[in-house]
């Protein structure tokens, strides 16, 4: 037997030993699930993950997001911001168009989301969200818009990535995907650049 063989018999050998073949007892999540945490802690968790990537939460104290967030679409559309809403409530200022690129000049597109996960301040949106249509021009809303807004009711944070399959409802052709703030990228001379591509910011909203 030459060196490489037996060096190669030996590799495997010690990987055979190793302890990715054994059987490991799963690590008990339970004391992160959903279930076991205060709605506050939820709230708290998930303002700390949207941050990590960038995102922004505005959670007043009067419980009044809605109504904010009204005001708020109503000074941008004043300012001359193109708007386009798909969440009942807010109105907006543009349609949606027939085809994708018409969408290149909106400036905020408000969106609602189904659920969020607080460890990571990941946003679930799926064809429900976007109207109930599943075509590419809504699709491609929430990436080609300069500014995104969310809409997120407060009972639909969960705390981990193990808790999002039990709300995720998707039939044979749907859309869905996670949100994790704007888009960043770190790969020219190591500086993190937000909003390269995609929207330029993320806001969401918690009603």
């Amino acid at each position: 037997m030459s060196h490489n063989t037996a060096s190669k018999q030996a590799i495997l050998a010690a990987l055979g030993q190793s302890s990715i073949n054994q059987l490991n007892q799963k690590p008990d999540l339970s004391g992160l699930k959903s279930s076991a945490l205060l709605q506050a802690d939820l709230i708290n968790r998930f303002e700390k993950g949207l941050a990590s990537v960038t995102g922004e939460l505005v959670y007043p104290d009067d419980d009044n997001s809605f109504d904010l967030l009204k005001g708020n679409v109503a000074q941008l559309i004043s300012q001359g911001m193109q708007v386009i809403s798909l969440v009942d409530g807010i109105q907006g200022n543009q349609l949606m168009p027939m085809q994708p690129h018409e969408l290149k000049h909106i400036d905020y597109a408000i969106i609602q989301a189904r659920f969020a996960v607080a460890e990571n301040g990941a946003i679930w949106v799926d064809s429900e969200q976007l109207n109930g249509i599943n075509t590419n021009t809504h699709r491609v809303l929430p990436f080609i818009c300069e500014n995104l807004i969310m809409v997120l009711n407060k009972d639909n944070i969960v705390a981990t990535m193990h808790d999002a399959p039990e709300k995720m409802h998707l039939h044979a052709g749907d859309f869905g995907t996670f949100i994790a703030g704007p888009s960043k990228t770190a790969d020219i001379e190591q500086a993190l650049v937000v909003g390269a591509h995609g929207a330029f910011s993320l806001k969401v909203y918690l009603i």
